[in-house]
């Protein structure tokens, strides 16, 4: 099969569909609109499907033998951010924005659905096309995998469009891509007094503000410098007036790792700083730890199929090396059931103003980068259903 050539021959309908996606993006568990139109399409393709964990959708396509089962895997909600750009496909939800290229990933997707139910005939395996909701709120996957219908999945694939590569290029490196991604919760406890008067109080923004600064030691002092380590305080809540020193400040964070055991020692490393800064300045205060997705890790065996399958739909000259990065993303829920790949797919294109972070109100992709995404996701199952095979 040329898998670049089909695709190219796919290009309408692919654009199509992606513009369709970004006019009517919904936010995490709200996808309803956006599930419904992907069954619909999937329901065109004549390929199986069953709605689990609400929003959620996972089509079936059964090739000439039903092992391995390899699972592809989107996620498909939005984020409340306001678009700014004003293409002919802008959002028409107000506040909501597909600003993290998620539509493109739908598009992908269906696209390779397509593509694959197609070429049926070349098929030695079974393939899931895992269509999540709630991946911004690191929900989505857990939800799925609770129920089951992934527990036959013996390899899994997923990517992300990534405008900090250059369109044409695609990094598939073994090892660590995204961090871990846990939520730390503090309440520092004071005495609340008149702001004129700070000797009559314990002031909880002083307190709190001491904490900040103590726990950025952390990656600088107790950390190995090579490890990388993010300890971050990204909400900090006290006060109503100019004069009154309140009695409660309210500060919430996130702390990203690739290390497993920096992961282990870090809610205690925290809460050691927080307790011992508290105690100094006479607060009291209480700590709550909430543990978000693992890091996501390239199995190194699989990632030498996907480079292989980057290398006969892009060449050489498609695969590019890119370093992890402290982002988090509940696919590697999935990696922790069985071994799998993330790939970083290029979407840059600075000509054409496509070249903002994700997340960013003018975000937009080079739709040649959505095509090579969808080209790999059909690669990716011919190279992996070889492998598996052989195993």
């Amino acid at each position: 099969m040329d898998v670049m050539s089909i695709v190219q021959q796919n290009k309408e309908y692919l654009c199509d569909l992606r513009h369709e996606f970004h006019m009517y993006p919904e936010t995490a568990w709200n996808e309803v609109w956006t599930s419904k139109r992907i069954r619909e399409e999937l329901t065109k393709l004549g390929i199986p499907y069953v709605e689990v964990a609400n929003t959620a959708t996972v089509a079936t396509l059964e090739g000439k033998k039903k092992k391995p089962v390899i699972g592809l895997r989107c996620d498909i909600d939005a984020l409340p951010v306001q678009e700014v750009k004003n293409p002919p496909y802008k959002s028409r939800n107000d506040g909501v924005m597909h600003a993290c290229g998620h539509d493109s990933h739908i598009t992908m997707l269906l696209g390779a659905a397509k593509i694959l139910s197609q070429h049926k005939d070349e098929l030695d395996c079974t393939v899931k096309f895992i269509f999540q909701p709630s991946e911004e709120v690191f929900e989505g996957a857990k939800a799925i995998l609770d129920t089951g219908v992934l527990d036959d999945v013996d390899n899994f694939f997923g990517m992300h469009i990534f405008p900090y590569l250059p369109v044409g290029t695609i990094s598939v490196d073994a090892g660590p891509r995204y961090t871990s991604a846990d939520t730390m919760k503090i309440k520092i406890i004071g005495k609340s007094g008149h702001g004129a008067m700070p000797q009559f109080a314990v002031d909880p923004i002083y307190v709190g503000c001491q904490v900040v600064n103590a726990l950025q030691s952390i990656a600088s002092r107790e950390l190995d410098p090579m490890d990388t380590t993010v300890v971050s305080v990204c909400e900090f809540h006290c006060g109503t007036r100019c004069n009154v020193i309140e009695r409660v400040a309210e500060l919430t964070g996130t702390v990203r790792t690739f290390s497993p055991e920096d992961r282990k020692n870090l809610p205690v490393i925290i809460e050691r700083i927080i307790s011992n800064t508290c105690s100094a300045f006479r607060a009291e205060y209480e700590f709550e730890y909430i543990p978000g997705p693992p890091a996501v890790i390239n199995d190194p065996v699989c990632s030498q199929w996907a480079e292989e399958g980057v290398r006969k739909i892009l060449g050489d000259e498609g695969v590019i090396h890119y370093r992890g990065i402290s982002g988090g993303e509940d696919f590697a829920l999935m990696l922790d059931r069985a071994p799998g790949v993330y790939a970083f797919v290029g979407c840059r294109n600075e000509a054409n103003d496509q070249c903002y972070s994700l997340h960013h109100e003018r975000f937009d992709l080079d739709e040649n980068g959505m095509f090579n995404g969808c080209a790999l996701y059909v690669q990716y199952v011919l190279e992996a259903q070889k492998h598996l095979q052989e195993k």
